[in-house]
């Protein structure tokens, strides 16, 4: 009987640290996000105020082919146009599932929690630190 109680104390152990390691990445992650979200809000403020003109955003399918309008204006942070800021001070991931209805009506974009590198890990290798990407944004007349 001594066996199965060590066997299973150790899978509450192990659980019970499992468990902790999500919350504190969460809250490492929250963190981040917040420190984004600050960065961006003085972006949209600075650009404003800079004049810095702002475009109706377009959403890509996951596939890539086809593009949907939106209703939300703002600038792009990526050369893909794959993400924003909206004039609303949100960030967003400017692809959709797509549907004939957005086709016709426009996609509806959701904000997402901006994170302090644009593409950390995506497959095309390109990533960006945010503050890069917003400094980009607002003085468009520099070389890139």
């Amino acid at each position: 009987m001594g066996e199965s109680t060590s066997a299973s104390d150790w899978r509450r152990e192990a659980s019970q640290n499992a468990a902790h390691q999500r919350a504190e990445l969460e809250r490492k992650r929250q963190a981040q996000s917040d420190q984004a979200r600050a960065m961006i809000a003085d972006f949209v403020r600075a650009a404003q105020a800079a004049g810095v003109p702002t475009q109706r955003f377009t959403a890509r399918s996951y596939g890539g082919r086809t593009t949907y309008r939106t209703s939300v204006h703002g600038w792009y942070l990526r050369k893909n146009a794959s993400v924003g800021v909206g004039t609303d001070g949100e960030f967003y991931i400017l692809t959709v599932q797509g549907s004939l209805m957005e086709r016709l009506r426009g996609a509806q974009l959701t904000p997402s929690d901006p994170p302090l590198v644009l593409g950390q890990g995506a497959r095309d290798g390109e990533s960006i630190d945010l503050r890069e990407a917003l400094d980009r944004a607002l003085h468009p007349e520099r070389p890139a």
